[in-house]
This record gives structure tokens, C-alpha cells and sequence, in this order.
């Protein structure tokens, strides 16, 4: 089974940013996750977007913030031959906005996505009438010209775009306080969910992972909890099944197969864990998106 994270020198570069348009950029784009901030803007057509396990539909003139370490991935539930959307990965600690009031972009992402409904979907009301289009036509052409200083550039709208979000979010009632977490931990942190996403077809012991990061089982647990917003038993599962997915979606393999790929010991305990997270069966799940696909 192939690993969900999706490795990238976009930490290293400053920018990535263009266009998927049909027929060039085939949907559906499978289920991934990384470090980076990612922000899919529609021109024509319809997408759906799932992250983590919420589901959003849309349509032109809207955007998605897809948060960092948010497993998602993009589809169609139709045929359509003129999707076109915009593409933009960045890395979010190099936006520093001064305001000692101003919550850590990172961790208030982090908390956006724990939410129950997280508000991750904006069009140009939301913003402040920012004129979408134009702006991810400019930040796209930015990317591609590469003219003298066009990463400076790209950040300082993205600044001014972030700054807008975060002003939704707080006329909402979403912007919250958060607490300081040491770099160190999170750093540590972060090694660990790339170690469950390689290892998660694996027998993995959550005492040998707070050993790999020189901390004890209880506190690992507590800053584990803290920094994601489930216990990291949970975490494995939610990477299993969003595995499991994956192949429901996209192979033909049997439940049993699947099990085998994925980490659950057997095929009773897959669809024991994928009933109680979905409330569906993987036979019925794996038949409701091909109808869905066919329609």
C-alpha cells in the first residue's frame, strides 16, 4: 500500500502554483497529506473536495484552505470536460503577521481542522470582495515567470489573504487563543506521523513511538493529543481507514486484501472500525461512489 504522505521540495522552494485543467490534470487526485498549505481555487466546473472526513462541493468563484497535515483529496462525482482550478502550495511559517493579538497561523490551522464543521470554504463576499479570479490568475503567472522577486510578491498576497481569512473566521466566532508548543516537540511530532503513515500496514506500539522521540508514554500521549485533537490510537486508525478508502475507491481488491494492506487484523475488524467511522459498510461505501461515478 502506497504511503499517503506526499513528499515535496515545496519547504525548500518558495512557491508552487498552477493551473489543473482538463483534459492535462486528471481527477480524481487520490488521498494525500503533507507539511504545506494548499489552496484550490474553481473557475469552470465542479469539484468535490474531502479533508479529513469532511466532504465540500465547489463551484466557481470558491476557494478551499486545505490546512497542513489534512488528509484530502479531489474528484468529480460527474463527467465534466471543463474543470479548471487553481493550485497553491506554501509553506505557512513564512508568513509572519505582526499583531501580538494574531494567533499563530500553524496552530490556528491546526485548530480549524479539528473542528466539528471546519470552515475551510470562502468565495469573495466571505473575503471582503477580494477579486478571486484575478488574484490566482496573478499569483499563477507570479509562479510561472518567475520575474525578479516573485516569491517576496506571491507571500505578500498570501499575507494579505490570510489576514482576510482570519478576519472571517473571527467575525464567525472560529478565531481562537492557542498555547505555545515547544518547536522541538512538534518537530519530533511530525517525524512521528510520517513514521505511522510508512509503518500503518504494521503492528505499531505508541510506547516505541514516544521512546523514538525521547519522551515518556503519558506525556507523548498528552502532547500528541494536544497538538492533533484525538489520541494518537485514533490517529492510526484514521490513517488506516483513509487507506482503506483509497483502495475501495480505486482498486478492485477483496475486503480481505484490503485488511491485509492497511493494518486491521483481519476483514471483520475493517468493517467493524469502518462502520463506526462512517456509519456504512466498505461494501456499501465502494458502491455508493461508483453509482455516483456512473451518474
Amino acid at each position: 500500500m502506497s504511503n499517503l504522505f506526499e513528499y515535496s521540495d515545496v519547504l525548500n522552494s518558495p512557491i508552487e502554483a498552477f493551473y489543473c485543467k482538463e483534459p492535462e490534470c486528471h481527477l480524481p487526485v487520490q488521498a494525500h497529506w503533507h507539511y504545506f498549505v494548499e489552496i484550490l481555487y474553481v473557475y469552470q466546473g465542479e469539484i468535490t473536495v474531502t479533508c479529513n472526513e469532511h466532504s465540500y462541493m465547489l463551484s466557481p468563484g470558491s476557494l478551499i484552505l486545505l490546512p497542513p497535515q489534512a488528509i484530502h483529496r479531489v474528484y468529480s462525482t460527474k463527467e465534466q470536460t471543463d474543470i479548471n482550478y487553481a493550485c497553491v502550495k506554501f509553506n505557512i511559517n513564512k508568513i509572519q503577521l505582526v499583531g501580538n493579538y494574531l494567533p499563530s497561523l500553524n496552530v490556528q490551522l491546526r485548530k480549524i481542522a479539528q473542528l466539528q464543521n471546519p470552515p475551510l470554504v470562502f468565495d469573495e463576499k466571505a473575503l471582503e470582495h477580494l477579486s478571486l479570479s484575478d488574484y490566482f490568475t496573478q499569483i499563477v503567472e507570479e509562479a510561472a515567470n518567475r520575474a525578479y522577486g516573485y516569491n517576496s510578491y506571491i507571500y505578500t498576497m498570501l499575507s494579505e489573504l490570510m489576514v482576510k481569512i482570519l478576519r472571517s473566521w473571527y467575525y464567525t466566532g472560529h478565531l481562537m487563543q492557542t498555547d505555545d508548543i515547544e518547536a522541538q516537540s512538534d518537530y519530533s511530532l511530525q517525524d512521528i506521523l510520517v513514521y505511522i503513515d510508512e509503518h500503518s500496514h504494521e503492528n505499531i506500539n505508541i510506547e516505541n513511538l514516544a521512546h523514538m522521540c525521547n519522551m515518556s508514554y503519558s506525556y507523548f500521549a498528552k502532547l500528541f493529543h494536544k497538538q492533533f485533537g484525538q489520541s494518537c490510537k485514533q490517529y492510526i486508525e484514521f490513517i488506516r481507514l483513509s487507506k482503506a478508502e483509497n483502495l475501495l475507491l480505486f482498486t478492485g481488491l477483496d475486503l480481505t486484501e484490503i485488511a491485509g494492506e492497511t493494518g486491521f487484523s483481519d476483514c471483520s475488524h475493517l468493517i467493524r472500525c469502518f462502520r463506526k467511522k462512517y456509519n456504512i459498510t466498505p461494501k456499501q461505501f465502494r458502491l455508493k461512489h461508483q453509482k455516483s461515478r456512473l451518474s
